[in-house]
């Protein structure tokens, strides 16, 4: 996985990652930690759950990634580094990388548009943080199911946009506009 691909999984996540650390090392947070993993399943992360719940009972081996997909295994793997090394553990208040904000959210709004169901959960994890983040990044989170609907007019998606967020959701249709012609 492409390192820019990787640092976007982790900057999306981050929070989710940092709640799997936390609320799996206390014995007082579990009820808060089976709850988190019960709302994941239930966004389709069965097989990240699994693997999760194994590196909570303690298991370090690599065979603990069997079965997971490239993005769910960026997660995992944060997962087990944080809780060998909290310091590795991403910041869930970074905000991503504008410049690959647009490649990327074209790559996952192409495949949820296309039937990927693991897609579909990481855009609206995605979305999620973006509708946190407040802003731009609010506004650009709100047009994303229209996106992954298929709308492709700009002026329908860029209405009330500022220039910064008009330029990013213009980006996003031209990258989606060059994953189409493939």
């Amino acid at each position: 996985m492409l390192p820019d691909k990787r640092q976007q999984l982790l900057t999306a996540h981050a929070a989710f990652i940092c709640q799997v650390v936390e609320f799996s090392q206390s014995r007082d947070r579990q009820a808060e930690f089976e709850q988190l993993m019960q709302s994941a399943e239930q966004h389709g992360w069965k097989t990240l759950v699994a693997a999760i719940r194994e590196i909570a009972k303690g298991r370090r081996d690599p065979g603990v990634y069997l079965g997971l997909d490239d993005e769910d295994q960026v997660i995992a793997e944060a997962i087990l580094q944080g809780l060998q090394d909290p310091s590795t553990l991403p910041d869930p208040n970074q905000q991503a990388d504008a410049g690959m904000a647009a490649p990327g959210l074209a790559g996952m709004i192409h495949a949820a548009a296309t039937g990927n169901a693991q897609a579909l959960v990481i855009i609206g994890h995605m979305a999620e943080q973006m509708q946190k983040a407040g802003g731009d990044m609010a506004l650009v989170a709100g047009r994303i199911r229209s996106l992954i609907d298929g709308e492709r007019d700009p002026d329908k998606l860029c209405k009330g946009a500022s220039p910064r967020a008009e330029a990013l959701l213009v980006d996003i249709l031209s990258e989606l506009g060059k994953l189409a012609s493939h």
